[in-house]
This record gives structure tokens, C-alpha cells and sequence, in this order.
């Protein structure tokens, strides 16, 4: 299910472009995080504030992993700028925990000119080591850029307009199903969308044109998987568990990971009602970002007891570890552990 980490600040995206127009380009910025379609929206405006259309080579520097090397960002850096009033160094894919020459980087972002820009687009899967030198480096000399999914209301309506730009409406449950089931990064999707805009028969998008052609990320079959268990429906629960095994992309351990977070959260929510704390503890404890994801994790707890989801917890964690030191074949570890979530081990 879709959720962030604990530490994860909520990134405001239109804020973000708004103060970036206010104020002006800066001279250093590191745009990292998740959300890479931002990423490159940022970049984009960036880009606009910084160079023209006309701008040449002098103005607008790219480089890349290949080309990177800390001479050649201090060449860019100090190229004067030429049919642009300022000029932009666009630095991509570089893994700056890895640098070798980092201490003549941190030179170089350390005496950028009035009229030069510096930004390193980070990718996606990147998460700055924030103990290295060079990113304090980067919090004392510039702007840090975190691009995190967007929060509840921003996405769906992100995802309402991008279905009215191909001339469909689509419900509100529908949009929940279509981040519950692909999740909620932007450039993921962009595809789902227009696969669902193209199967959909008629102008409003319904839940059952999402569930029909959506793609469903591990995490969405995981928590249909545990819905179909709550409700004794057995052997649809297997069976999606042989839908995510004949992926070769889903490795067992990988789905028994996602499994007992799932089973993790559910046990956090069944204390929250028990426990009368509600939805707001729910979100705050399993860092979940969307209001009706808490909402479903509630509805489905109630289904359970809390011992019953207890020991789920406890099966899961016995099996990472048979997984890890035994010679079982994981896929049959992780169907007994699911055999026995479903057994009268755990249900009444």
C-alpha cells in the first residue's frame, strides 16, 4: 500500500514552483526523491527561468554520468553565459555518495558565480548519505529538492485532469483504486492512465475499468490477498499468491516482505480501534499518506482479532529468517507461511 517514510517530509509541489518564480533561480540545487516526473517538471522550470530558447552551449550545460568529473563541472561553472542572461549547469544520474573526487566538487559548488546555476538531478531510486561532507556542502550552498509522491487531494486531481485531457471523467473511488493498485508515483501512472482511457466504454472512468486493465503493483494483490483471507475465501487468497509467483520481477522473499508489512499495519490498525486512538494513530505510526488507505486498512483489521494478526506478524517474521538460513525452496516456505495465516492456527 501506498506509504512514506517516517522521516519523509510531504513535498508541495506547487508551492515549490511558485516560491521557485518568486525568489529566482538559485545557484546550487539538489533534486532528489521518488516522484522522478516532478523531478523533471522541476527541472524543466528551472530551465525556463534560467536560459532562453536561443541559448548555446556557453549558457546551457549538460552533463552525465559518463562525462562527469569534477574539471569538467568547474569548466561548465565558469563558462560566461552568452544570449542568456544566466547560465545553467545540469548535472544527471551522477551518485554522489560515490564520488571519488568529492573534495574538488565541493570546491566547485562552493564558488559558483551570481549568474550561473548548478542543478544535479538525482535518480530516481537515489537517497543522499547526508553524513558525507558533500551534502553538508549542499544544505549550506544551496536548495535541497526533495520530490516525494504528492499528498491525497493533489494527485487525484493530478490524475482528473489528466483523464479530461483525453476527454473522460473519472469517480473519486475510482481514482483511490487506480493509486491503491499502481501505486503513486506519477510516471507509473501516466501509462495507466491511458490504457484505462483508452478500454473505458464510456466517459466516466469507473472502478471496474481500473481493476480491468490497471496494472496492480505487488502491494495491492498482497492487501486483496489479505481481504480475500478475512473473508474465508481461501482459495482466491492462493490464488492471487500464484499470480504474484508466476511474475518472475516478484521474488518470494520480496512478497513475504511485503506481506508482513501488510499484516504489520493491519495489526496497527485493529489497536488503534481497539485501543479507541483512530485513523490519525493508524497514519502516523505506519507513515501512510492517504486518508481512505487508512480507512480500508481499518475496515479490513476489524475482519481479524488482534491475536490472530499477531501471530500473522510472528509467521512472517519465521519465515524471513527460514528463508535466509534454511535450504527450503522459498516459494514453498512462503505458501505454507500463507497456509497457515488462513489455518485454524490463527482463526477461530
Amino acid at each position: 500500500m501506498a506509504k512514506k517514510s517516517r522521516n519523509e517530509e510531504k513535498f508541495n509541489y506547487g508551492e515549490s514552483i511558485r516560491r521557485l518564480r518568486q525568489d529566482g533561480p538559485q545557484r546550487l540545487y539538489l533534486i532528489w526523491g521518488p516522484e522522478d516526473y516532478l523531478a523533471e517538471q522541476y527541472l524543466a522550470e528551472l530551465r525556463k527561468l534560467c536560459v532562453t530558447n536561443e541559448a548555446d552551449d556557453f549558457s546551457y550545460r549538460k552533463i552525465g554520468e559518463r562525462d562527469f568529473s569534477a574539471l569538467a563541472l568547474t569548466e561548465a561553472i565558469d563558462s560566461v553565459p552568452f544570449l542568456s542572461e544566466r547560465s545553467l549547469v545540469e548535472v544527471r544520474g551522477v551518485d554522489l555518495n560515490k564520488l571519488e573526487q568529492a573534495d574538488d566538487v565541493m570546491k566547485a559548488i562552493s564558488d559558483i558565480p551570481d549568474y550561473c546555476t548548478v542543478a544535479f538531478l538525482c535518480e530516481a531510486g537515489f537517497e543522499p548519505d547526508k553524513r558525507l561532507k558533500l551534502f553538508k556542502t549542499f544544505a549550506k550552498s544551496g536548495v535541497e529538492i526533495h520530490v516525494t509522491a504528492q499528498l491525497s487531494d493533489a494527485l487525484i486531481k493530478w490524475i482528473v485532469k489528466r483523464f479530461a485531457a483525453q476527454g473522460k471523467s473519472i469517480e473519486l473511488s475510482a481514482a483511490q483504486r487506480l493509486i491503491t493498485v499502481s501505486g503513486e508515483l506519477m510516471s507509473r501512472l501516466i501509462p495507466e492512465i491511458n490504457k484505462i482511457a483508452a478500454y473505458a466504454k464510456g466517459e466516466k472512468v469507473t472502478v471496474e475499468d481500473v481493476n480491468a486493465v490497471a496494472h496492480h503493483i505487488p502491494e495491492a494483490v498482497v492487501f486483496d490477498m489479505t481481504e480475500c483471507m478475512a473473508r474465508g475465501e481461501y482459495n482466491a487468497a492462493m490464488s492471487l499468491l500464484g499470480e504474484l509467483l508466476d511474475d518472475k520481477n516478484n521474488e518470494p522473499i520480496m512478497i513475504l516482505a511485503v506481506l508482513g508489512n501488510q499484516m504489520r499495519q493491519l495489526y496497527t490498525a485493529s489497536v488503534a480501534v481497539q485501543s479507541g486512538l483512530g485513523k490519525d494513530y493508524l497514519m502516523k505510526t505506519c507513515s501512510i499518506r492517504y486518508d481512505f488507505v487508512a480507512s480500508k486498512l481499518i475496515n479490513s483489521a476489524r475482519k481479524f482479532n488482534q491475536a490472530q494478526l499477531r501471530r500473522a506478524v510472528e509467521l512472517c517474521a519465521e519465515t524471513d529468517y527460514a528463508m535466509k538460513s534454511s535450504r527450503t525452496e522459498p516459494k514453498e516456505l512462503l505458501k505454507e507461511c500463507i497456509m497457515r495465516i488462513a489455518a485454524d492456527e490463527i482463526y477461530e
